[in-house]
């Protein structure tokens, strides 16, 4: 490979004040490169000064009187904050279940942020704006995801399943319990962020750090509120109970959408990477699941999710296909029968050998940890 023409800039991503503090602190002075999301610079406008701007980009930050133009002038680039949004565009962290129903014990569900963000996302208004909004918040989205992975040690396992599953049933508890296994075997789990099935692997995953026991205490209280229809609030406020009543579980991620506003996203996921396009979160939830990927049976979403991930196997180089799982054979191979068409595409493919059907969470497990 050839070398390239000209040395290549290091980009810094700085997200928190201290961050910009350190850099001065250690002798810095030039800013080409540097990325600011979202911070406040209110009071660092004479470091601010000091440093040659060329290079440097500035998004969503705030400035005192004169130092944003004085910086433009020198070669910075600045993306002033986008008016009226209930969320931050810039913003360089994930979501917490706590952040997006921020206000659920007082509040309706209708009230808190997650519910005013998917009605902001419904209403008519410039398109330029909206577009130009959602498109850097997503993008904003997935820097964090990477950073936050980046922090992991552990192989990111999707699971893949259906929202019909309700509290209580045989289903919930299944997901539940793989979501656990999984955890306890070193995976990171990641789901669609959603409720269903998706909830309950965050759940089982999040419960990993307590006994049997806890889990069972804590399917058997969320059976109260089995679906979030009709009430988000009571599902959501049931769900935060939970969360309060056992505080120290295992990190586990959630990658929702506003697309599907109307599913709420569930609280069980410790950081929830939540996009506008669907398009862009479905790809980045499979993609970045590259300790394999189990799919539980569901309909015609989950369905996508296989063939979009068979579609990346079947392409993929040596060494890049990720196993994928499949769980209920009865379900894959006559309800939904998508299992002779994967043998089908993986015939004399590097895919073939990647591709199982087990009928049990304990054979999904011991296929990805073998």
């Amino acid at each position: 490979m050839n070398a390239p023409l000209a040395p290549q800039a290091r980009t810094v991503e700085i997200e928190e004040l201290d961050h910009f503090d350190a850099l001065i602190a250690g002798g810095a002075k030039s800013m080409h490169g540097w990325h600011f999301q979202s911070v406040d610079l209110r009071e660092r406008s004479a470091a601010l000064v000091a440093l040659h701007a060329s290079g440097a980009v500035f998004m969503g930050c705030s400035f005192d009187t004169g130092v944003a133009d004085l910086l433009r002038g020198r070669g910075a680039l600045i993306f002033p904050a986008l008016p009226d949004l209930p969320f931050n565009a810039y913003r360089g962290h994930l979501y917490t279940g706590a952040e997006l129903f921020a206000g659920i014990s007082a509040a309706k569900y209708e009230q808190v942020p997650d519910a005013r963000i998917y009605q902001w996302s419904l209403q008519p208004g410039p398109a330029l704006h909206s577009t130009l909004a959602t498109a850097m918040h997503d993008h904003a989205i997935a820097d964090a995801l990477d950073d936050f992975l980046a922090q992991q040690s552990a192989p990111v396992v999707g699971v893949m399943g259906g929202h019909a599953a309700a509290r209580g049933s045989r289903e919930y508890a299944q997901a539940a319990q793989l979501g656990r296994a999984l955890a306890q075997a070193g995976f990171l789990v990641a789901t669609g962020g959603g409720p269903g099935a998706m909830e309950a692997a965050n759940l089982g995953a999040y419960l990993s750090t307590y006994d049997a026991g806890t889990l069972e205490s804590a399917l058997l209280t969320l059976t109260a509120v089995p679906g979030f229809r009709p009430s988000v609030t009571e599902w959501a406020r049931v769900a935060m109970a939970v969360v309060k009543r056992y505080p120290d579980g295992a990190p586990s991620l959630g990658i929702p959408t506003w697309f599907y506003g109307h599913e709420p996203p569930n609280v069980f996921a410790s950081a929830i990477a939540k996009y506008f396009t669907n398009a862009l979160r479905e790809a980045i939830l499979l993609d970045r699941s590259r300790g394999g990927i189990v799919f539980l049976p569901g309909a015609a979403g989950t369905v996508q999710e296989v063939f979009q991930d068979a579609c990346e196997n079947y392409y993929a180089a040596e060494g890049a296909v990720a196993p994928m799982v499949l769980v209920d054979h009865h379900y894959w191979a006559v309800e939904v029968p998508v299992v002779p068409l994967l043998h089908t595409l993986a015939k004399d493919r590097i895919m073939a050998n990647f591709v199982h059907v087990v009928d049990t969470v304990e054979e999904a497990c011991q296929v990805l940890a073998g």
